[in-house]
């Protein structure tokens, strides 16, 4: 899954973590999935089962859209959320330090998910998913990398522009929402990715070398708001009303 799993060394262009590979215990943090047996476990086959009636709504578009985590797309969904059209070009500061967090926080994820080894929901019950499920490879449902990654940068995003906090978060909680809705992810896979990178990211946070990069990051920012382009305004409000939506 892109975005969501740290290889053993980053390329040149891709920054490293902030921590030590064993900086934190992420199997001490998480709970185990519901299993076979569990009554959640029964609840989240109804729940893949009833969300299938979304395929071809806007939520489900909304899903395939959040699908992708490229970094020219996570800064285009949460520009909305900011109030400023992020790119690459004109946010690189920001770019670099979700990009560096992120790191920090799929590795752990990339462990939790070797550890639990849980099935996706589309490989327990019949059923249509936003994208084809070959895209996830041999990759797990527990955490959700999805939702380390949405969440993580949300996270990133809220402390760089605490103005917007709210937007922010509510954003990220709908992009691992939106695993729930594609079908790739159990709610609680998309739980325990929050979780992750919350707890990893509370480390995170106690780093020198990121509290200067946050610092430069929210410069940017409002340099960028000052000056950079706002987003359209009819796919915001599109955009805020799917945010707003309910999702098991």
């Amino acid at each position: 899954m892109p975005g969501a799993t740290a290889p053993a060394s980053a390329p040149a262009n891709r920054p490293s973590g902030y921590l030590a590979a064993d900086a934190i215990d992420i199997l001490a943090i998480l709970p185990p999935p519901p299993v076979k047996g569990d009554a959640r476990y029964d609840a989240e086959r109804e729940v893949f089962r009833k969300l299938r009636k979304l395929e071809g709504s806007p939520r489900w578009a909304m899903a395939v859209r959040d699908a992708a985590v490229s970094p020219q797309d996570l800064l285009r969904d949460f520009s909305c959320a900011v109030g400023v059209e992020l790119t690459p070009e004109n946010a690189p500061k920001l770019l670099h330090v979700a990009q560096k967090a992120t790191r920090d926080v799929g590795r752990a994820a990339g462990l939790a998910k070797e550890h639990f080894g849980k099935q996706r929901p589309f490989q327990i019950d019949e059923g249509t998913t936003c994208v084809p499920h070959e895209t996830v490879g041999r990759s797990s449902d527990y955490p959700s990398g999805h939702s380390v990654v949405g969440w993580t940068w949300a996270l990133v995003l809220a402390e760089a522009d605490p103005d917007r906090a709210s937007a922010i978060l509510a954003r990220g909680r709908a992009y691992g929402d939106s695993r729930i809705v594609c079908g790739m992810h159990n709610p609680s896979a998309v739980e325990a990715g929050r979780l992750n990178a919350s707890a990893v990211m509370a480390r995170v946070a106690a780093s020198a070398e990121y509290r200067a990069d946050i610092e430069a990051a929210r410069a940017e920012l409002a340099a960028l708001r000052r000056s950079g382009p706002q987003p359209d305004a009819e796919r915001c409000a599109e955009e805020a009303a799917l945010v707003a939506m309910p999702v098991p």
